[in-house]
C-alpha cells in the first residue's frame, strides 16, 4: 500500500466576500489604526473606497494585516519593508503552488 500524505492547515476561515471597515479590521487583527493607515499608504493593504471612512477590506487584507503586524512587532520592520516582505511572501506562495501543480517538490 502507498502511504497517504496528509497536510493539516490550522487557522480561522474568513470568507473572501467579507468586507471589513477600518475599525473592524483593526479590531480583528489587534492593530492600531495608524499602522493600518501606514500599510495602506505603502500598498501593503488595498482597501476599496475613497476615504478611510468608506474603506472596505477583504478577508485577504485581514490575513495580510495580521502578518504585517507580526512583521512590525516581532522584527521591527517599517511600513515600506512590510509592504515589500508581504509581496515577496505572496510571490513565494504563488511559485510554490505552481511547482506543486506541476508535481515538483
Amino acid at each position: 500500500m502507498n502511504p497517504i500524505a496528509m497536510t493539516f492547515i490550522q487557522g480561522p476561515v474568513v470568507e473572501e466576500e467579507v468586507r471589513l471597515t477600518l475599525v473592524e479590521l483593526c479590531q480583528a487583527c489587534s492593530a492600531e489604526e495608524e499602522h493600518v493607515l501606514a500599510w495602506v499608504f505603502e500598498g501593503a493593504l488595498e482597501p476599496v473606497g475613497e476615504s478611510p471612512q468608506d474603506w472596505r477590506f477583504t478577508g485577504d487584507s485581514l490575513r495580510r494585516a495580521r502578518l504585517a503586524l507580526r512583521l512590525t512587532r516581532d522584527l521591527e520592520i517599517n511600513p515600506p519593508g512590510v509592504a515589500l516582505a508581504l509581496d515577496l511572501l505572496d510571490d513565494i506562495a504563488m511559485l510554490r503552488a505552481k511547482l506543486q501543480r506541476i508535481g515538483v517538490r
